[in-house]
């Protein structure tokens, strides 16, 4: 099977702390067990992402919490694209989700359950931010990196609370009025 669909997905879109990673990704073959990233456990994701490695082509890009403040998350998922675009240039694109970013990039609601090559991606965007933010837990003792992986949870929200901001925390962010303040 040579597939001329680039599926598209991102991980880290809505977390508090961490990167903004896109992925793209050309499946060279089948694969029967891909499923969305998030109906699949960490240890099936890693597993998979194994196999995909030698079984795919794919592009990860990632734009760092101070450039998700200085350029705006729009601005970063659209430059994301925008680089998918170019080294998949001839490809069908697939983006999960309905907002192109002006790319020109077809979009479809759900598609990483739907459409195996995005489902592909929203693995290795996924994996890939995953072990960054584990990576990132020895750097940052304490805020439990390597189980939130950045996202807001109570323990996340509490961390902040009684350590301050780490260095990867999205100044940009704006929490919900019930959880009060921390930036």
């Amino acid at each position: 099977m040579k597939s001329k669909i680039c599926g598209i997905d991102e991980a880290g879109r809505g977390s508090l702390a961490g990167p903004l990673v896109v992925a793209g990704c050309v499946l060279k073959r089948e694969f029967d067990e891909l499923a969305d990233s998030k109906e699949l456990s960490a240890k099936e994701r890693e597993r998979i992402f194994a196999k995909l490695q030698n079984s795919s082509k794919y592009l990860v890009v990632y734009f760092d919490n101070v450039l998700i403040d200085e350029l705006g998350l729009s601005e970063c998922l659209r430059r994301s694209l925008e680089c998918i675009k170019r080294y998949f240039d001839g490809y069908e694109l697939l983006f999960d989700g309905n907002t192109n970013y002006k790319t020109g990039i077809k979009t479809m609601i759900k598609a990483d359950a739907k459409i195996p090559a995005v489902s592909a991606a929203s693995i290795i965007a996924k994996v890939s931010r995953d072990r960054l933010m584990s990576a990132y837990d020895k750097i940052y003792p304490g805020y439990g990196y390597a189980k939130h992986k950045g996202y807001g949870t109570n323990a996340h929200i509490q961390a902040i609370v009684k350590l301050g901001q780490s260095p990867l925390s999205r100044q940009s962010f704006k929490l919900k009025p019930k959880q009060g303040s921390l930036f």
